[in-house]
């Protein structure tokens, strides 16, 4: 691991920035418990010629912790159940960007 792989685990066991997470594949539904961190920033999209604000989920997950990520997984985070639509790797090769939907 290099320092931005401990950096990312320093984070992701803040208890202030991190949060508990089951991961499980599409298909497969076994479930791995790792440590997250998770944003949920609203974002405004159009439809119907009207703009309507969206509730989103994105989650920074250690590519240590899991090599793939697909869309359809899912993320239980508390009583939130979160689903993959997109997922991708930041430059360093560190970290998954994951966007949700709840």
């Amino acid at each position: 691991m290099g320092v931005f792989d401990d950096a990312l685990a320093v984070l992701a066991a803040d208890p202030n920035l991190g949060v508990e997470a089951t991961y499980r594949a599409a298909g497969t539904g076994a479930p791995v418990s790792l440590r997250v961190l998770r944003s949920s920033p609203d974002r405004v999209v159009d439809a119907f010629d009207t703009s309507v604000l969206r509730a989103t989920d994105v989650l920074t997950v250690a590519i240590a912790q899991l090599a793939a990520i697909e869309a359809g997984d899912t993320f239980s985070i508390g009583a939130d159940l979160l689903t993959v639509d997109s997922a991708e790797r930041d430059a360093a090769g560190v970290a998954w960007r994951v966007l949700c939907q709840r």
